[in-house]
């Protein structure tokens, strides 16, 4: 079964924040990692992806850079700025509290 596009969107600038706190890397391989370490249960689509890449960037939390590969197309790689991993850690903070609180209202009982 796979997870509803819904209730992660909103969350997408935060997975690729902490997909990038743990190490530079370029789009395809994000997407891929993303994929697999939910056993397949969510995809992020290119368009999402790339369009969340713009504009992590244009807000300054994340920068990017042309790769040096010599036996492959170059690739563009992405790695977090210090104001990005300020707001990782905050948005992990928000997370936490809004999961609780999720939590709380979906398991009400009288």
């Amino acid at each position: 079964m796979s997870i509803s596009s819904d209730l992660i969107r909103g969350h997408t600038d935060t997975i690729l924040l902490a997909c990038l706190n743990r190490s530079d890397s370029y789009g395809y391989r994000i997407g891929q990692d993303i994929t697999q370490h939910t056993d397949g249960k969510f995809e992020l689509k290119e368009a999402t992806l790339y369009s969340a890449f713009r504009r992590l960037e244009k807000e300054g939390l994340i920068r990017s850079y042309w790769g040096n590969e010599d036996d492959t197309a170059r690739r563009r790689y992405y790695s977090i700025t210090e104001q990005g991993r300020t707001v990782y850690a905050e948005n992990q903070t928000q997370w936490q509290q809004a999961k609780a609180l999720l939590d709380k209202l979906i398991s009400w009982e009288d």
